[in-house]
């Protein structure tokens, strides 16, 4: 708190001197024969260290030029030391194979941005097929698509939904000439061609089940007969995969498979996707059919179903938060599992990223790559080609 004479630097100094000193001699040490000291190791000494800095005798042994040496024969960093080697005994691979294109689609002439995701859009039919065509370049072969029905085509029963000149039976047409070697997915919901904004038909205020499940199948038999490769009823009503397997069978289209939204929660990281298809619910909610987020052993009873039913792929959605759910059903089920990084998820990791809070390449390839380790064969993903386009320029991780 006062003023210090000019001479106390000096004493300091003497001191500082002699402490050093003494610390220097009484640090050295031989281990193994081998001599060393603190000022070989730390040549800028700026201060004295205490002696409780020192290591005790026996937590570490010495190699034979005298370096620390820990006592542990295993160690998993030696599978970390290049890049070659990490790529050798990686477990989990990314590509665009394991992709599922989301593309949402309307009826009109010019394209409509969603602003609550930012790189995405509504496109025109001609802009669909651009960008299908565009995605192709970079590895991706699989689409599925979502549309945007305009407001006077909707109903209570959702009668348009299988109209075979309605946008989904089109778009698959476009698609399968443009690109034949292509997988299209087409959902099966009536919530975009629902008065009501539900996934099924709304009698005295509940969704019918049954009812509802006669629509459907109606629903995916036009999309086969439009060429759809893989039809995917995420509406949740029960015993719907049983009566589409059916139904596609009788018509004889056995090769046309079914994508089950098997673990389909009642989430709040829907919010975007339904911007894009204007299909909020009319009233309520959608508890009563959606499973219960609370629920991981659900899953497994719906799991069984769908496979006993004839599904052939088993969906978890949506992703990154119900990892658990994935791994589980990866671990009980032989069929195919995929995951669904739904709309809020992807507009989380924008929005971070326009911020500069994340690095977006970086994370996106960590989040998918994340959906793989935890037993996703399949991740449908709105970065489905950018990302692919990022595995191509750098395809080490």
């Amino acid at each position: 708190t006062g003023v210090i004479p000019d001479h106390s630097s000096t004493k300091m100094l003497g001191l500082f001197t002699a402490a050093s000193s003494s610390f220097a001699g009484e640090a050295r040490f031989s281990a193994r024969g081998a001599a060393w000291s603190p000022r070989s190791a730390s040549p800028s000494l700026t201060g004295v260290i205490p002696d409780i800095a020192t290591v005790p005798e026996g937590v570490l042994s010495r190699t034979t030029s005298g370096r620390p040496l820990v006592d542990q024969r295993p160690r998993p960093r030696r599978n970390r030391k290049s890049a070659a080697v990490r790529r050798m005994v990686r477990e989990t691979s990314l590509t665009p194979a394991n992709f599922v294109y989301p593309l949402f689609i309307h009826d009109v002439a010019e394209n409509a941005e969603i602003a609550s995701m930012p790189g995405c859009e509504r496109h025109s039919l001609p802009s669909m097929l651009a960008e299908a065509q565009d995605a192709w370049q970079y590895g991706v072969r699989s689409f599925i698509l979502f549309p945007k029905v305009e407001d006077e085509l909707k109903s209570n029963r959702g009668e348009e939904s299988y109209n075979p000149e309605g946008i989904v039976p089109r778009a698959v047409r476009m698609i399968k000439e443009a690109l034949p070697e292509s997988i299209v997915f087409t959902d099966i919901a009536l919530d975009p061609y629902s008065s009501m904004g539900h996934d099924g038909i709304v009698e005295d205020g509940k969704i019918l089940n049954d009812d509802t499940i006669e629509q459907l199948c109606k629903q995916a038999l036009c999309h086969a007969r439009a060429g759809s490769d893989c039809v995917a009823p995420s509406d949740m009503m029960d015993g719907r995969v049983g009566a589409i397997r059916d139904a596609l069978d009788a018509e004889g289209f056995t090769d046309v498979s079914i994508l089950a939204y098997t673990a389909k929660y009642a989430s709040a990281y829907y919010g975007p996707f339904r911007d894009a298809l204007d299909s909020h619910p009319g009233f309520g909610d959608k508890k009563t059919y959606q499973q219960d987020p609370a629920n991981g052993r659900e899953a497994y009873i719906e799991a069984e179903l769908d496979e006993a039913e004839g599904a052939d792929i088993l969906l978890v959605k949506p992703g990154l938060p119900y990892l658990d759910v994935v791994h589980r059903l990866r671990q009980s089920t032989s069929l195919p599992v995929a995951a669904y990084h739904v709309s809020g998820e992807y507009s989380m990791l924008k929005a971070a990223a326009e911020r500069g809070w994340l690095d977006e390449r970086k994370v996106a390839l960590e989040t998918l790559l994340c959906f793989r380790r935890a037993g996703a064969d399949i991740i449908l993903t709105y970065y489905a080609k950018q990302a692919s386009k990022w595995l191509m320029e750098e395809p080490d991780l």
